[in-house]
């Protein structure tokens, strides 16, 4: 069930917002490829955090960096336009955050932007299986959506493995990202189950070398034979 890609994207919610800039330097030294940009609107999930302008700084900062957006906001349709301008090359929405997802995943491709389809662990993730073959990516969130530093749900990885299985069947070549509680263990397990993008905050930033802490997740990997 090994993917053959592996990328791991630092979650830019856990770093110094003081330095946001500077961070996204750092991790671009770190021969990190993608940055992973949370968007809360407060209302889909209790919190606040970055809107397009902040997007559109991050972006002016690292501009050969790849910026996965991740749109955790009710009706995402009528942003998406928004921050595909401000400098996304990725964006995922909630499944449970709209009516317009097939409209949405063709509108975003058509944009020339990867598109990406979220699901919460309350979701059932048989409500993917219609949708696999209009997405570019999965995401399975293995907390629940809104804060940082959550223990990472196990029982996310059947959801994991059963929509891997599924793709695999199909046909779809699509990748399945994780994000909540992503650490160099959970990392090996959610890639033994068939994951292949891992979102990092709080293991990721609180290592003073990004560097190495790249080098250890990227260890977990080997391409598939």
């Amino acid at each position: 069930m090994k993917h053959d890609f592996f990328l791991l994207e630092p979650s830019m919610i856990a770093a110094k917002w003081s330095e946001f800039g500077h961070e996204a330097v750092r991790c671009q030294e770190a021969q990190i490829e993608m940055l992973h940009l949370d968007v809360m609107d407060g209302h889909f999930v209790k919190n606040f955090t970055m809107g397009p302008d902040m997007v559109l700084a991050i972006r002016k900062t690292v501009p050969d960096m790849a910026l996965d957006v991740h749109l955790m906001i009710y009706s995402p349709e009528e942003y998406i336009e928004t921050f595909i301008e401000a400098g996304a090359n990725e964006i995922t929405f909630h499944l449970e955050a709209t009516e317009e997802i097939a409209h949405n995943l063709d509108y975003i491709r058509k944009c020339n932007c990867k598109a990406g389809l979220a699901i919460r662990p309350e979701t059932s993730e048989t409500l993917l299986l219609k949708y696999l073959d209009q997405v570019d990516k999965v995401l399975i969130m293995t907390v629940n959506p809104g804060f940082g530093g959550q223990k990472f749900m196990k029982e996310m990885l059947e959801k994991v493995k059963f929509i891997r299985e599924k793709a695999d069947q199909e046909g779809f070549k699509i990748d399945i990202q994780v994000d909540g509680g992503i650490n160099l263990e959970t990392c090996k397990q959610a890639l033994d189950a068939g994951a292949n993008l891992f979102v990092s905050g709080t293991t990721f930033f609180k290592e003073k070398d990004y560097t190495k802490i790249h080098h250890e997740f990227k260890k977990l990997w080997s391409p598939k034979k």
